[in-house]
């Protein structure tokens, strides 16, 4: 990884951004979608994850994070990827309804077998490039992408009307990771 990105300031917010290998829509099912949506609340409440502002979209997902605590941002990331990455797996594998189930584990295995990190499967994307975020220009900027994602992508008018991102909690409503507003 390079010395460009690497989370240096634990006390600073970050912008990091998980990408699912080749860029492959998983995230099409509520069911995968809520594995996402239940890990960051289970690292806000139990590893001192704050999330300021996120959005999952098919293929991945963006936020603004930040820790408090004795746990170090790195690890809670890397437990969050590891996590998700093992439960989208078995949800996959356990869908009767997953009609892409043998495409979608043929590429996660070949993609894990080129990683020699790896022992079977590679879901994530190695790095989350985590960037700094050291203003409010830049944060409130970061925020703005990270809303106004699903409206460039065409599947809401208004970045409230998404259900999987911190847009509603910035216009009023109670979305479904517990955030700290910005």
């Amino acid at each position: 990884m390079s010395r460009n990105y690497k989370i240096r300031d634990q006390e600073k917010p970050y912008f990091v951004t998980f990408t699912v290998i080749n860029w492959i829509d998983v995230f099409v099912r509520r069911e995968y979608k809520d594995i996402i949506v239940e890990s960051l609340n289970y690292c806000i409440n139990n590893k001192g994850l704050e999330v300021y502002a996120w959005c999952l979209m098919t293929s991945h997902v963006h936020l603004i994070v930040g820790t408090k605590g004795e746990n170090k941002l790195e690890g809670i990331l890397r437990d969050v990827k590891r996590h998700t990455s093992k439960s989208v797996l078995k949800a996959i594998e356990e869908n009767l309804q997953e009609s892409r189930k043998e495409w979608l584990l043929w590429m996660f295995e070949r993609a894990g077998k080129r990683n020699p990190n790896n022992t079977t499967y590679q879901f994530w994307q190695q790095s989350s490039h985590p960037i700094e975020l050291s203003t409010n220009f830049i944060i409130d900027q970061k925020a703005n992408y990270i809303h106004n994602n699903p409206c460039e992508a065409g599947i809401v008018t208004r970045p409230e009307d998404y259900l999987y991102s911190s847009a509603i909690d910035y216009s009023g409503g109670k979305g479904l990771v517990e955030i700290i507003h910005i």
